[in-house]
């Protein structure tokens, strides 16, 4: 039996923003809640709802990935779907007071990027087979 690309994307998807969504708390102590700049994770700015974001969806998409082929699927394309909106609405809030998850030009980047990827698998792969209703009605 071959594995899901979709539950093997979320899957991985999924820990790895549970593990961004965990580091990020070790470098946001004194940060804002809110705050419209945030400390670097690497190239990545995050405050600590940025972190909490990381974490809800991280934890969505591991347990997609760990329950079934249709859930993997509908939660990689919503994600993916939230992403890209994020990723596009992300370019116009950089230094303003609206940036409330603290989002830097890499961020945007990275926020397309996994977009693209989860929607394109959400939306290509794990396809089921029509069934042929003229077949069945004989």
């Amino acid at each position: 039996m071959r594995t899901s690309p979709n539950k093997l994307l979320a899957t991985v998807f999924g820990a790895v923003y549970l593990l961004v969504g965990v580091l990020g708390f070790f470098v946001t102590s004194g940060i804002g809640f809110f705050a419209s700049e945030g400390a670097n994770l690497i190239v990545f700015a995050v405050n600590p709802l940025h972190n909490i974001i990381h974490l809800l969806i991280g934890a969505a998409l591991l347990s997609a990935g760990l329950k079934s082929v249709a859930a993997s699927k509908a939660v990689n394309t919503t994600v993916g779907g939230v992403y890209l909106l994020v990723g596009i609405v992300g370019l116009f809030l950089i230094g303003s007071s609206l940036n409330i998850i603290a989002l830097n030009g890499a961020d945007n980047v990275l926020h397309l990027a996994s977009a693209v990827v989860l929607l394109g698998v959400g939306l290509s792969q794990d396809k089921v087979p029509a069934v042929n209703t003229a077949h069945r009605m004989a």
